[in-house]
């Protein structure tokens, strides 16, 4: 993973100081320690980002097991005849918007370090009573991940406070790109972990038993190697704390800086990334959440083909994740667009894409003949919706990296709402889960949400650092970001 880590935020010299053209001794220096403190942080929020993912899309291939005693005969593992399955699988996002804003809040004005630590330790701690407290009834596991829910609502809001400090600007869009692909790689992993394990004598409550364990151990790596700035970290080198400044602008007092609440509101560049945020939620859960119990009732694969089925789609988008970073980036530091272009290309791909191929599933007739692509279509939708990770999903540092923690607070909350309702409106529509016709609807109206996202973006969002930001410094910015257009 380091290696991976290496390719996609090695930089050379001129990218590190666009405006000037003669080499400078301390860029040779950043450039020959190809790998610094900025990249451990980087990688400990993207084990974060993974682990958590895990932890959330887990239950969708586990509950299968919990529910249908034919997945696993041969063992004697507790099966719950449960008739609420789409509330137990959106009951997380019910904890998972409460703390989104006063997250972000929290964040800047004391430091995300011992927040990310404890969330995640309760939230691990959680996964590992699951199984106990399914004993009790659907509602203990509700219970269980309304709790997961309300600790992980501190990480995104955390992440974005520590990106803004830690990642220069000519490298936002990978860094930034690989904590997220995090996400990607930890539903991949967890899809097919929890299936094979929810098939084998192993048992489906060991699934959550191993991700509570992970939990835990990342949490013991986070105390000792992390820090919630360069300035504070003990053992990074003048050369590259100077570096991560030069480039960011001196933050030492964004704690103190009030948030402008008003003019965030009233900004319009916001509202596109609030939008497009709510749109991009309300399509990527339903298939998150339901993706295998539709590959499982309606394309007839069992428990274990159904977790690596299900799990593909979310590796194509951990692999392309990069390339779509590694080309903003590119098109960003040679100036052959403005920020605001290259997060719109990105963006637009990352959500147009998704609703054609679920517009084509929807009208496509299901048969033994049509499964192959049917599962194409799902994967090649939801692979290239990883282009939003270097659209919008990076846009609110590129406004305000001195509140950027609050804006993914506001928006992460009002997204997550979408999350929540999308489960819900799968269960209202979906009655007969072999119906075909009830998914159509179930597909074409994520669609059209996927369609309404990307061009609301297209028209109204931004690459410029936002007048309202207001930092106490503002370093020198090259002029493809200043003259970024909306």
């Amino acid at each position: 993973m380091v290696n991976v880590l290496k390719v996609f935020t090695a930089e050379n010299s001129e990218l590190a100081n666009p405006d000037k053209k003669e080499k400078n001794p301390e860029d040779e220096t950043i450039r020959s320690n190809w790998y610094g403190v900025r990249h451990t942080q980087i990688l400990l929020l993207f084990m974060l980002t993974n682990l958590a993912y895990g932890m959330r899309v887990n239950l969708s291939v586990a509950i299968v097991a919990m529910t249908d005693n034919s997945t696993n005969p041969n063992y004697d593992f507790p099966v719950y005849e449960w008739h609420d399955k789409s509330i137990i699988l959106s009951s997380f996002f019910m904890g998972y918007i409460i703390p989104q804003v006063v997250a972000g809040q929290l964040a800047k004005k004391y430091g995300p370090k011992w927040f990310l630590l404890v969330t995640m330790a309760v939230g691990s701690l959680f996964s590992i009573l699951i199984p106990t407290f399914a004993r009790f009834g659907s509602w203990g596991v509700i219970l269980c991940r309304i709790i997961q829910g309300f600790c992980q609502g501190f990480i995104f809001p955390s992440t974005h406070n520590l990106l803004g400090k830690w990642a220069p600007i000519c490298e936002r869009s990978r860094l930034g790109t690989f904590v997220f692909a995090g996400c990607s790689l930890g539903v991949v992993v967890s899809m097919i972990l929890s299936g094979w394990i929810s098939g084998s004598w192993l048992g489906w409550p060991t699934v959550f038993y191993l991700y509570g364990c992970l939990g835990l151990v990342w949490t013991l790596f986070w105390l000792i190697l992390s820090s919630n700035s360069p300035a504070e970290h003990s053992r990074i080198s003048d050369e590259e704390r100077e570096y991560i400044e030069s480039s960011l602008g001196n933050q030492a007092n964004i704690s103190e800086t009030p948030t402008p609440w008003k003019k965030i509101f009233t900004s319009v560049p916001f509202w596109a990334i609030l939008i497009t945020h709510c749109a991009q939620n309300w399509g990527y859960f339903i298939l998150l959440t339901e993706l295998p119990t539709y590959m499982g009732h309606v394309l007839n694969f069992d428990i274990k083909s159904n977790g690596i089925l299900s799990a593909l789609p979310y590796l194509i988008t951990w692999f392309l994740s990069f390339i779509f970073s590694s080309v903003a980036d590119y098109l960003i530091n040679r100036g052959i667009t403005t920020i605001g272009g290259a997060r719109k290309i990105s963006n637009s791909i990352g959500l147009y894409s998704p609703a054609i191929c679920l517009i084509l599933l929807a009208f496509l007739s299901h048969g033994e003949e049509t499964t192959a692509l049917a599962v194409t279509l799902l994967v090649v939708g939801v692979g290239l919706n990883s282009g939003h990770m270097a659209g919008y999903q990076v846009n609110h540092i590129d406004l305000s990296p001195t509140h950027a923690g609050t804006l993914m607070g506001i928006t992460n909350c009002m997204a997550n709402i979408c999350s929540l309702m999308g489960p819900l409106f799968v269960q209202y529509i979906v009655t007969d889960e072999k119906n075909l016709d009830q998914w159509k609807i179930v597909f074409s109206t994520s669609a059209a949400i996927f369609i309404i996202g990307g061009s609301t973006f297209i028209l109204l969002g931004s690459g410029e650092r936002q007048i309202w930001d207001s930092p106490p410094s503002v370093p020198n910015r090259r002029k493809s970001s200043t003259n970024s257009t909306r």
